[in-house]
C-alpha cells in the first residue's frame, strides 16, 4: 500500500506489515509512544511486545515508511464482542515528531480500517487520553467520539 503523505507533498508514504528486520526502527517509535503516555517499560517488555508482533498470534503491526525509513507504527488486534462476531482494536499509534501533521497517522488508521474490512470485522475502535489534543483533532475527522471514559482496575497484587 502506498499513499501520498500530504496532497501538496511529492513523496509517498508506504504502509506495510512490520517485518523482523524492522526492530531497530520500531524500537525508538515504541519508546516514544510509551514515553508520551508516561508508561515505564522495561527492555524485556519491549522485546516481548516485538515477539508478539512477529508471532502471528493475533497482534498485528504496520509500519509507515518514508524513503525507506520507518516514521510511524500502529498495532492492532481482532477480538470477539458480545454484540458482534468480530471487532478490531487499534491499540497503539505513533508517528515520529518530525513527521507529524503530514498524513502519516491518517494513512496508518486507513490501513487498519482496510484490514478491518478485509477481516469482516464490524467495528474499528481505539482509545486516547483527553490531553492528546493534536491526535484528537485527527480522530474527530476520521472517526466518531462516543463519550466513553476508560477505567482500569488493578490486577497485580
Amino acid at each position: 500500500m502506498s499513499q501520498p503523505i500530504h496532497p501538496d507533498h511529492a513523496e509517498a508514504i508506504v504502509i506495510a506489515p512490520l517485518q523482523r528486520g524492522d526492530f531497530a526502527g520500531w524500537l525508538p517509535l515504541a519508546q516514544g509512544y510509551k514515553a508520551f503516555y508516561e508508561t515505564a517499560t522495561s527492555t524485556e517488555e519491549y522485546q516481548q511486545a516485538w515477539e508478539r508482533l512477529m508471532s502471528d498470534g493475533g497482534v498485528h503491526g504496520l509500519g509507515a515508511r518514508l524513503q525507506g525509513q520507518l516514521v510511524g507504527i500502529t498495532h492492532y488486534l481482532f477480538h470477539d464482542s458480545t454484540w458482534a462476531p468480530q471487532v478490531c482494536y487499534l491499540q497503539d499509534l505513533y508517528v515520529s515528531v518530525a513527521h507529524r501533521g503530514h498524513g502519516v497517522a491518517a494513512a496508518l488508521i486507513d490501513a487498519v480500517a482496510q484490514a478491518t474490512r478485509a477481516a469482516g470485522a464490524q467495528r474499528l475502535y481505539w482509545l486516547t487520553q483527553t490531553h492528546n489534543e493534536r491526535a484528537r483533532r485527527l480522530y474527530d475527522r476520521v472517526a466518531e467520539y462516543r463519550g466513553f471514559i476508560r477505567y482500569d482496575h488493578p490486577i497485580k497484587d
